[in-house]
């Protein structure tokens, strides 16, 4: 038993390291003003009316997506990069000009978010481990439903809080949705 703790903990540490890496990667991704300014833009109408249930919505939905096999990581590694890219684009010109970009990701929400990408995208590189050692469906479905609650009650809780900074800041556009 504590084999598997320590053995599913240490998965969980790769899966929130491969968020964070694709993060920093999109966050490093130079772009020009011109760009900057598009993906602000398509950004600011992807959020428009959004609250609380939206945020919750919109970031289960992406979680979920990193509980497949194999392609959870791929989509965990794009949602990563595309939020960096988004963090560096809203940045530029703000507030948030010199803040490093993993500075975002420690705020409350932002631990919360990580944490739950990090334990949906170690789900799926245990899925490919346990496929390919042929392990019965049933070793691992009660698991798999355990983290998929607690990625929805950790999303959950993360919503409620971010939306509470966003609306002390006074805007949608004060703290980026990741």
């Amino acid at each position: 038993m504590y084999f598997r703790i320590r053995r599913r903990i240490i998965y969980l540490a790769f899966g929130i390291i491969a968020f964070l890496i694709a993060y920093s990667a999109g966050a490093a991704v130079h772009i020009n003003k011109q760009q900057a300014d598009d993906l602000r833009q398509h950004f600011a109408e992807q959020i428009k009316g959004i609250d609380q249930i939206g945020i919750f919505v919109n970031n289960a939905r992406i979680a979920l997506g990193m509980f497949l096999p194999a392609a959870g990581i791929g989509i965990g590694g794009f949602v990563g990069f595309n939020t960096g890219m988004i963090f560096t684009a809203i940045a530029e010109h703000s507030a948030l000009d010199n803040v490093p970009p993993l500075l975002i990701l420690i705020t409350p929400f932002g631990i919360m978010e990580v944490f739950a990408y990090g334990i949906a995208i170690s789900r799926s590189g245990l899925f490919i481990y346990q496929l390919i050692k042929k392990r019965p469906w049933r070793e691992f479905t009660i698991p798999t439903l355990v983290e998929v609650g607690i990625v929805i009650l950790i999303l959950f809780i993360g919503a409620i809080i971010e939306w509470q900074i966003i609306t002390q800041f006074g805007g949608t556009h004060s703290v980026p949705n990741i």
